[in-house]
Order: structure tokens, then sequence, then C-alpha cells
């Protein structure tokens, strides 16, 4: 079995449900996850979201009827999904999204505490771009 490990799992089957608004996805080691849009589009591994460095994240609310519109494949190892709030610049890894449905609950959880922490709740709209949000309100 020895070198299996080496090889990261990849997608053996993906599946768009828009009705229920989730990313079905089984992986070659067996995994099968559901992983919800609004988790993807909260975690997006765009700079938009991400930032460009450790603390410069920009918390995503509101994204609780995000769809996914469209899922481009990008070569033989991610996809771009296009998001309904016209969100596309996130590149999801393979590796990204067997991270974000094996640990979907911690994900939750952190973004949960990270809500609370800035006082804002899940479904407040976003604040638009420009208009920066520091907290002092």
């Amino acid at each position: 079995m020895a070198g299996l490990h080496a090889d990261s799992p990849t997608p053996t089957a993906l599946t768009v449900h828009s009705q229920s608004r989730v990313l079905e996805i089984a992986f070659s080691d067996g995994a099968q996850f559901r992983i919800p849009f609004e988790l993807m589009r909260v975690y997006s591994p765009s700079a938009e979201v991400q930032g460009h460095g450790p603390g410069q994240e920009v918390l995503q609310t509101g994204k609780r009827e995000v769809n996914v519109v469209e899922l481009e494949p990008i070569g033989n190892y991610a996809v771009k999904p296009v998001f309904s709030d016209g969100h596309e610049s996130g590149i999801f890894s393979w590796d990204y999204l067997y991270h974000l449905g094996s640990e979907q609950d911690r994900l939750w959880d952190d973004y949960t505490r990270k809500l609370q922490a800035a006082g804002a709740n899940r479904d407040d709209p976003m604040v638009a771009a420009g208009g920066h949000a520091c907290g002092n309100h």
C-alpha cells in the first residue's frame, strides 16, 4: 500500500444540486461529501475573500441563498464555480474541495465565531466593495 498516500484523492463524481444548493463530490479514496454552496462561497480561495495575507480575510455574509450557476473545469486539478452573486474568481483545487468537505463542521463553527466576533449575522447583506467596515458602529 506504500505510495498511495503520496497521491491526493481525485474526484470520481461531481454533481451540482441547484435545488438543495450543494456540491456532491465523490473521491477516489471512497470519501463522499455534500458541500453547501454557501460554505464554498464563504471560504472561496479567491483574493477577494481571502485578502492578500493572514488577517486580511473579508468576512462574507448574505450567502445562504447563493447558487452555483456554472462549474468550469480548470485543467484536471480544479474547478472554478460561477456563483449567482457574480463571484467567480475562486479556483477550487481537488485538495481544497476535499478540505472543505472533510472539515465542514469545523469550518461552519469558525464562520459562526467570526460572525459573532464581528457582530454580524449570516444573512446580513455584504458591505459594498469600497465601503470599509471596520467595526466602529
